[in-house]
């Protein structure tokens, strides 16, 4: 495919980050899931190869800055995680890498980060709701997130899930040994082998919590110390007006050892649910303390206290929240003294883009799930020393921009968020001025990446927009990739990452 290259050049500006080489262990590179990553080099000019339809290859004689490519499903919807070696994304099991386990799943894919080699999968079974609670060939949604030797991910069934990195290469690690049985969709147990993933422990956040997962489980989690959090994708049924779990919570944290539960949110978020609570925690030190941020499917975004206390009126350990914060301004709740019904153009929307803790403020966009269409939205931005109902005391908030789910960049005192009509928008962090727009005149489902004084747009039509990171716009290039693209790009060790919806591309020079 070729590359529409636009010649101007670029100043080699940096965001405060550390220096090149880092890998990108979790969706969003680091807790505060700032999408900003490290990087030299990394090339505007690419061509990506020509796709073979009959065996689905891609041929890369022709191609430039592309150092490899790796078959996934049909339909990837998962992020890359790139860490010691390894990169991990979650997909669908239309090509199966083990020919004896055949259908729909969800599937977590490990690729060797030196040459795209597989190395493993974890194959999981559907659940048999169809789109209610594991839409059909959307495979695995979360990105895993990696420490040392393990790694911990949201299946499409509803379970935290925490693994070996290596599979089982070196042997059946952990208290987990069902791993044949637990794979297979038909009852016969799946022949394990070094290419199968190593289970250590499962958690069932349906069988556990009682909650109801909205169409897909789509959380990435989040580490702290020996804490995990993550968003339990709790939402309505088929009907989009009854909630099955009202009391079931949107958000918990865990024992990343164990996976014991550790605690969760008593704030209401699944009683005022407008979907799905789909959104990922995010964690940084705020005035010297840490605290959890995390955008509800209730539309409000919350701080809290990320050590769970033990609640007498509860009878169990909760998460304190510290402070709340209503993203829908009271217009899009409410008209003439009556709610606004829910997926109507000027209605209310939840948070499912990932709030960021950037400089010590929150940022956090409102939309809705694609299929509901455009729709009016806001980014907001937040400061999270206060304390209790913050609704309506936003540092600023930019109303110019539609309904979204993508997840902030903020670099050099600049904000850039994209909004699913397909525009890119680049706005001042302190006060929310306008710098410019950009319009991809695609749809966008995934988040900007700000790198190498760069920033990366990927939209729907198979296309990687690049832009300078600075106030004053310049078009860099547009990538032109054989297929769509709903994940977002990273970038690790000086290589860019790309998921279209049947393949993965390493691009470096």
């Amino acid at each position: 495919m070729k590359t529409t290259l636009l010649t101007c050049t670029l100043a080699a500006t940096t965001a405060v980050i550390p220096a090149s080489g880092a890998d990108w262990p979790m969706w969003g590179g680091t807790p505060n899931r700032n999408m900003v990553g490290t990087a030299k080099n990394l090339p505007t000019e690419v061509e990506t190869g020509e796709l073979d339809d009959e065996s689905e290859t891609i041929d890369l004689a022709d191609a430039k800055n592309v150092r490899w490519t790796a078959k996934l499903g049909s339909q990837t919807y998962g992020n890359p995680t790139v860490a010691f070696g390894k990169v991990f994304v979650g997909t669908n099991n239309e090509v199966p890498r083990d020919p004896k386990q055949t259908g729909d799943r969800g599937v977590l894919m490990c690729f060797d980060e030196k040459d795209g080699k597989f190395l493993w999968q974890m194959i999981v079974p559907k659940l048999g709701a169809g789109k209610v609670s594991d839409w059909e060939y959307v495979g695995l949604c979360s990105a895993p997130v990696v420490e040392k030797d393990r790694l911990w991910v949201v299946t499409n069934r509803g379970e935290v899930a925490c693994l070996d990195i290596d599979g089982m290469t070196d042997g059946n690690d952990g208290p987990f040994k069902d791993e044949a049985s637990y794979m297979s969709a038909d009852g016969e147990p799946v022949e394990i082998s070094g290419g199968h993933a190593d289970i250590l422990w499962l958690y069932d956040m349906r069988e556990e919590l009682g909650v109801f997962p909205h169409n897909v489980s789509s959380c990435s989690p989040l580490i702290v110390g020996d804490m995990l959090f993550t968003a339990t994708s709790n939402g309505v049924d088929w009907s989009h007006t009854n909630i099955p779990a009202p009391l079931a919570p949107s958000l918990v944290a865990l024992d990343k050892n164990t996976g014991r539960l550790m605690g969760e949110e008593v704030s209401g978020v699944s009683e005022r649910v407008l979907h799905a609570s789909w959104s990922s925690p995010a964690h940084a030190k705020v005035a010297g303390e840490g605290m959890l941020v995390w955008g509800g499917g209730d539309g409000w975004t919350y701080g809290f206290n990320p050590e769970p206390k033990m609640s007498e009126e509860e009878g169990f350990a909760v998460l304190e929240e510290l402070w709340r914060f209503d993203c829908n301004p009271p217009e899009y709740r409410e008209s003439d003294g009556k709610p606004i019904k829910y997926a109507t153009y000027k209605g209310p929307s939840e948070v499912i883009g990932t709030t960021v803790i950037a400089d010590g403020l929150v940022y956090a966009v409102i939309g809705q799930d694609p299929e509901h269409g455009d729709g009016v939205g806001r980014l907001n931005c937040i400061d999270p020393t206060q304390r209790g109902d913050l609704s309506g005391k936003a540092k600023w908030t930019f109303d110019d921009i539609g309904r979204s789910i993508s997840t902030p960049s903020i670099a050099d005192g600049l904000v850039f968020c994209a909004e699913y009509d397909g525009d890119l928008h680049c706005l001042d962090a302190k006060t929310g001025e306008a710098y410019w727009k950009h319009e991809t005149l695609s749809r966008v489902w995934s988040s900007t990446l700000v790198a190498d004084g760069k920033v990366f747009l990927t939209t729907e039509d198979g296309e990687l927009h690049i832009l300078a990171a600075g106030k004053e716009k310049k078009e860099l290039g547009v990538v032109e990739f054989p297929g769509s693209i709903y994940s977002s790009p990273v970038v690790a060790n000086d290589t860019l990452y790309v998921a279209t919806m049947t393949h993965l591309y390493a691009i470096a020079k």
